[in-house]
């Protein structure tokens, strides 16, 4: 007798062989396409994607959110923007379809970054994927979810593979017992960042609102209604910020509405029901639409440093029709409280910027108010009409804008200009300490403070100035860490690292081929 153990007779079963069917009638409902999973490149999911009936939803994510000359910017997996806009949501719930690798990092940063509930999953696997059971089992989980008493909305993302694969979760009911369905494909090749896939479910909730609007009577705010004009703020903010603006339109007789992405459903018919919209973050591309077909109008730029300041508060006049009086009587209220704020918290050095946030001009504006130069701005996302009056005011005091800039583009210019301080992405940060420049990673560190008005006026300078004193201790570990390697030969070795030439070789014909198609396309 085998001591082997078993757990089945798989080994044991007679396997059938057939002989093709040349007659049979193809099925009214082709299979899904298989997507060829996370490792195929994007070109190829794309094309998978297509063939699997996702064209439409592909050409209008290459309309709103174009690509740059190089491959895409280096920013996480665009779901986490979209999924963060969705665990921020009081009584909303969240659902992925995707890899179960992709799952868990998702999950785990969405965490890292102070997710307070559970993120649902749909699993899949070949047969489930190819065969359209997945998306069944994402049908079965919604109905099994959708529960009125604690749900105001569902929200159910497809990842790269489903969305190769063609899962169509525009067939799902757009609502179960009152609980409202919205199915989103946020595909790495697809979506280029993650601050722009916050536009994705911002642009789809308010889409959905709107069409709730236009039904018939909504819920009213959990705040109630506001008896002044009220102007919608687009874009993620410091907490501060938004009552800072708040402060600022007192005297114009306005009042700030929901800032977008919103916190609970009822503030998106608050959003809609807005006079105008204050694009503060630019590359919020789905959610304007919707606001245009509301027929709301749309400002960019924002309240930072004087000139700032004063040049929102005319676009805000402009869109309202507000007196020229009132429009003086704020000025003289918050502009001389701005300059002297600049005034005492002064910056003196050079610095490079840049991030994936969607504020970069306008912090590179704040910082240059208060005295630094800043010769390179780079932002991951794209240009917009919203940007312009930022860029002009940028470029006209010698700083280069890029958009869609790339970690080789941010790198470059900080190795190229030696600034006394780079503030950027995390691989910029660790590029500029590996050559001696104090660093200071954007989202962390500058994001996370106040920017608009008298409150953001200076509350730069602290923590930049203190990053710049440290050039000093900057050059003494580098000096320490003098000798431990670079690259793949970084370390302590006790004899010569292993180093392969040949695979060097192929590597670096690899990188040169992909640059040259990069170049080529930015010809073209």
């Amino acid at each position: 007798m085998s001591t082997e153990l078993r757990y089945d007779m798989v080994d044991q079963t007679e396997v059938l062989t057939g002989t093709p069917n040349e007659t049979a009638v193809p099925s009214p409902h082709p299979k899904p396409i298989d997507g060829m999973g996370c490792h195929a490149g994007a070109d190829q999911m794309e094309a998978a994607a297509r063939a699997a009936g996702k064209s439409n939803i592909l050409d209008q994510y290459a309309k709103d959110y174009p690509q740059g000359p190089h491959d895409k910017p280096q920013s996480m997996c665009p779901a986490f923007g979209s999924l963060r806009v969705g665990l921020r949501m009081r009584r909303v719930a969240t659902m992925l379809s995707g890899s179960a690798c992709c799952v868990y990092g998702l999950t785990f940063v969405s965490h890292f970054y102070g997710a307070r509930r559970s993120v649902g999953y749909v699993p899949f696997n070949s047969e489930s994927l190819v065969t359209g059971k997945l998306y069944e089992d994402i049908r079965d989980a919604v109905h099994k979810m959708a529960d009125p008493d604690k749900y105001d909305a569902i929200v159910i993302t497809n990842l790269c593979v489903p969305t190769a694969s063609g899962v169509p979760l525009r067939l799902l009911p757009d609502e179960i017992d009152g609980v409202r369905i919205i199915g989103i494909d946020v595909p790495g090749f697809g979506i280029p960042t993650h601050a722009e896939a916050k536009d994705v479910l911002a642009g789809a909730m308010l889409n959905y609102a709107r069409k709730e609007i236009e039904a018939g009577p909504v819920a009213m705010p959990s705040t109630g209604k506001s008896d002044r004009p009220t102007v919608t703020l687009l874009g993620e903010m410091f907490p501060a910020d938004p009552v800072m603006i708040a402060a600022m339109l007192d005297p114009l007789g306005l009042t700030i509405g929901p800032t977008v992405p919103c916190r609970e459903w009822r503030e998106l018919y608050s959003a809609l029901d807005c006079s105008g919209v204050a694009a503060i973050h630019p590359f919020y591309t789905a959610a304007v639409r919707e606001f245009e077909a509301a027929g709301r109008p749309v400002f960019g730029s924002g309240p930072v440093g004087v000139e700032g300041t004063s040049g929102w508060l005319d676009s805000v006049a402009n869109i309202f029709a507000i007196s020229r009086d009132k429009v003086a009587n704020a000025k003289n209220k918050f502009l001389p409280t701005i300059r002297e704020a600049l005034s005492l918290a002064q910056i003196n050095g050079t610095i490079t910027l840049s991030g994936y946030e969607g504020s970069e001009l306008l912090v590179a504006r704040l910082l240059i108010e208060s005295g630094a130069n800043v010769p390179y701005v780079g932002t991951a996302c794209p240009k917009t009409q919203w940007t312009q009056i930022d860029q002009e005011w940028l470029e006209s005091r010698g700083t280069t804008v890029k958009f869609r800039a790339s970690l080789e583009d941010d790198c470059a210019a900080m190795e190229g200009i030696k600034p006394d301080l780079a503030v950027g992405t995390t691989p910029v940060v660790q590029k500029g300490k590996e050559l001696g420049i104090p660093s200071l990673y954007f989202t962390n560190l500058i994001s996370a403070r106040p920017l608009m008005g008298p409150a953001g006026a200076g509350s730069l300078a602290q923590v930049v100035n203190a990053a710049m004193g440290n050039k000093e201790r900057m050059s003494t570990m580098k000096s320490f860490f003098a000798g431990v390697g670079h690259g793949d030969t970084a370390g302590i070795w006790e004899g010569r690292p292993n180093i392969n030439p040949t695979f060097r070789a192929h590597q670096e014909k690899k990188l040169e081929k992909r640059a040259r198609a990069a170049k080529a396309a930015e010809m073209i």
